[in-house]
């Protein structure tokens, strides 16, 4: 009994873990609209979104059959078996789940548990049908309730299409009506779709999520069912009214409304929905653990689950409990705020930084989309075009707006279509996922929006494609592990148990503190970065310019000394520079936009320096690059003659590196000339090395390979010395002259200041 009672406390911890990771996974999918449109301030949208998830868990109560019998049947398995189901199925969620919200991708709770329940139902009904003397794999029909796993799939792949499509109808449609424009639509018909939207949502929410509420008598869910389309129809009205009159009176911002409304709407289907996910798996072990409690002198190995056919309800307080601890984690998980930057990136309606790179797949598909477009222009009537393009025709861009990631018409729409589909799904008792559902509704409305255009729609795609694939992986790696554990626990016992438990802490502590760090490099970044265009680029290029010679004299070492591991390590430090350095590039326009007119000439040094950065990294990546394939491949490192010529060199390059550093630093640039002569000195060293290495090659002193990595390291400190000579060229020409005459930033502001003396003295 102690055994059980032990795996019964583990599973309450991992159900606490498992309301924090899943939380902080599927926080994205109900803040996201109002946080990309900026709807509100933080704390108020959290706040409508924990009063949402609060509510939303005294409608889950009917969802745990899924855990129970949803997907194996639990009369066929004893008490030790259907413990051992539990215990390897939340021990998966908890560690995949943190994994996918370290990485910052979004992911299906839903699948996950889904799947995991499958895995570890298989790896037991397996090891049950190995045990039986004429046992075969088609008793696993007995074991498994193939045909609800398959009716949940099914229920998820197919929202995946309807989101997808409701999203990109609804949307296409009010946009049509209302425009990027829409002040003046909703000035007159505002009311009527406010109240529309809105009744909708109550609808959903009070009639077809009554039926799971745990509070609920029979007879007012009997009474609801009865009177749905009268309870819409005066909600409705309702709604619609009160919209007007607050319009009337306090000139109320509908969409903002629909969005908060929405927000808590999503949060009570999210927690109605989701919760199971977290909670469902442990609260069916436990009441297994209290009739096996309850039957004296049972033998676990036996005593049957017969009683987990039956329909059971969960206790409103433990539910309660459940959704207070979900609020907490809302309130103070970082981890969510990383996770939602990713769909927030590829539903944008602005160009700007894009995560994803393109990919062959999204490259065609947008080819193909390209071609059909080009199909139906020439199909769809002129007038009809030319008419459709003036209703979708978007003004300036004010500061304002481009801090949001869309406007409020396209958040009002996501909360409100995402929010109907899931709470239809809860009616049905069916694990719909909340994070397919949100997902493809905003990519549907992104899509209709044309967030997506030439410039974009490789990126946003293939940062789609991304993310369904993670799902297909989610589903594959719970069903895999979750099988592994439920082999590992049934053989190895509390043992196994505890160690895989201790396992998964580790995993936990170890994202942990690769997000923290993760998180703290990024605000370095942040403050070693000024918001002033010309201070930022010559810190970055200080930052750089001391970089390079570092790297570039670790690869010489461990190609001397044939080292494997840091050689790799070197080629992943080499790998981030490039991305970080070509995310900067592809981003200037940003940095651009926030220039004033008269200080457009600091674009033409910021372009300047980003090519040289870029340049830089190029380099060093491909001498990375090489040493990693030299080494790797076994062949022989460079020779010591080599090693201490690249040494020497490698060192006066890094005094004209630290010396252009300082330059640049300081802001002093008398010593140009003195640069450029040392380096064309070095450079005809260079030369030199390279004819001493051709001696060597006639004496057969050394290899073709050996040669080809030694010319590559030479060919690498010529590229660095040209690329540094010509950013102090581009350096010195905004620098502050030597006469004491102002920099062009400084000219700029003291003409600014000037004119204001000479209007001040026509006044006087």
């Amino acid at each position: 009994m102690s055994v059980y009672l032990l795996m019964v406390i583990i599973l309450f911890f991992l159900a606490v873990s498992g309301l924090v990771v899943g939380v902080t996974n599927d926080a994205v999918n109900f803040l996201n609209s109002a946080r990309g449109a900026k709807a509100a301030k933080n704390w108020i949208i959290l706040s409508i979104a924990s009063l949402g998830i609060l509510l939303g868990t005294t409608f889950s109560s009917g969802m745990m059959e899924v855990a129970r019998k949803g997907i194996f049947h639990p009369e066929q398995f004893s008490f030790s078996e259907i413990m051992v189901i539990y215990l390897a199925v939340m021990l998966t969620n908890v560690i995949l789940l943190d994994v996918y919200n370290t990485l910052a991708l979004p992911t299906s709770t839903t699948v996950s548990v889904v799947f995991s329940l499958m895995g570890a139902a298989l790896a037991v009904s397996l090891i049950k049908i190995g045990r039986m003397p004429a046992g075969n794999l088609s008793d696993l029909s007995e074991f498994i309730n193939s045909e609800k796993a398959m009716a949940i799939i099914a229920g998820i792949l197919i929202s995946v299409l309807i989101a997808f499509a409701a999203g990109s109808l609804v949307q296409f449609v009010t946009r049509l009506i209302f425009t990027f424009k829409y002040q003046k639509g909703l000035s007159r018909y505002g009311a009527i779709w406010g109240g529309l939207c809105i009744a909708v949502i109550t609808y959903f929410i009070l009639v077809k999520g009554a039926d799971g509420a745990s509070f609920m008598t029979p007879e007012v869910k009997t009474y609801i069912a009865g009177h749905a389309w009268e309870i819409f129809g005066i909600s409705f009205l309702g709604w619609t009214v009160l919209i007007q009159l607050l319009r009337w009176t306090v000139r109320v911002n509908i969409p903002r409304m629909i969005i908060l409304i929405g927000t808590f709407s999503l949060a009570f289907a999210f927690a109605g929905n989701d919760l199971v996910n977290f909670i469902g798996v442990p609260l069916a072990g436990f009441k297994a653990f209290t009739v096996f409690s309850a039957a004296s002198g049972a033998d676990p190995h036996t005593f049957p689950m017969n009683f987990m056919t039956g329909t059971m309800r969960t206790e409103t307080g433990l539910l309660l409990i459940a959704g207070m601890v979900m609020v907490i984690t809302l309130w103070v998980s970082k981890k969510s705020r990383h996770v939602s930057q990713t769909e927030l990136s590829i539903a944008r309606q602005d160009i700007g930084e894009e995560r994803f790179s393109s990919t062959g797949l999204s490259r065609a598909v947008v080819h193909a989309i390209v071609n059909v477009n080009e199909f139906f222009r020439g199909i769809v009537p002129g007038g009809v075009r030319r008419s459709v393009e003036k209703r979708f025709s978007r003004p300036v861009i004010n500061p304002e707006d481009e801090a949001r990631s869309f406007d409020l018409i396209r958040a009002s729409m996501n909360l409100t279509i995402a929010s109907c589909l899931i709470a239809l799904g809860t009616s049905f008792e069916l694990p719909l996922s909340t994070t397919y559902v949100t997902f493809m509704v905003s990519m549907g409305t992104s899509l209709a929006d044309r967030a997506w255009g030439r410039e974009s729609a490789v990126y946003r795609i293939s940062g789609v494609f991304t993310v369904i694939g993670g799902w297909f992986l989610t589903a594959i790696i719970a069903l895999t592990v979750s099988m592994i554990f439920a082999f590992v626990i049934r053989w190895g016992g509390i043992v196994a148990t505890f160690l895989l438990f201790a396992f998964s802490l580790f995993v936990l502590y170890r994202t942990f503190v690769s997000h923290r760090n993760s998180e703290k490099e990024k605000e370095a970044g942040k403050e070693d970065e000024s918001n002033d265009i010309y201070t930022m680029c010559n810190q970055h290029t200080v930052k750089i310019l001391s970089h390079i010679p570092e790297l570039f004299e670790k690869t010489i070492e461990a190609a001397y000394q044939e080292d494997r591991k840091n050689i790799k390590a070197l080629l992943e430090e080499s790998n981030e520079l490039m991305l970080d350095t070509k995310s900067r590039k592809n981003c200037f326009t940003v940095r651009l936009r926030n220039l004033e007119e008269d200080s457009l000439e600091y674009g033409h040094f910021y372009l300047q320096m980003l090519h040289y950065i870029r340049e830089f990294s190029h380099t060093i990546n491909y001498v990375v690059g090489a040493a990693y394939e030299h080494i790797y491949n076994k062949h022989r490192g460079i020779i010591n003659e080599q090693y201490l010529e690249l040494q020497s060199l490698c060192t006066e390059m890094n005094g004209i590196f630290d010396q252009v550093a300082s330059s640049v630093e300081r802001q002093e640039y008398h010593d140009k000339e003195k640069i450029k002569r040392t380096q064309e000195k070095l450079l005809d060293r260079i030369s030199e090395c390279q004819s001493n290495q051709i001696r060597r090659v006639k004496h057969g002193e050394t290899n073709t390979r050996n040669t080809l990595l030694y010319m590559s390291l030479l060919f690498g400190i010529r590229d660095l010395l040209s690329h540094v000579i010509r950013l102090l060229k581009v350096q010195s020409k905004f620098a502050p002259r030597t006469d004491g005459s102002a920099t062009p930033e400084q000219g700029v502001r003291e003409k600014k200041s000037g004119q204001i003396d000479v209007f001040a003295d026509m006044f006087r």
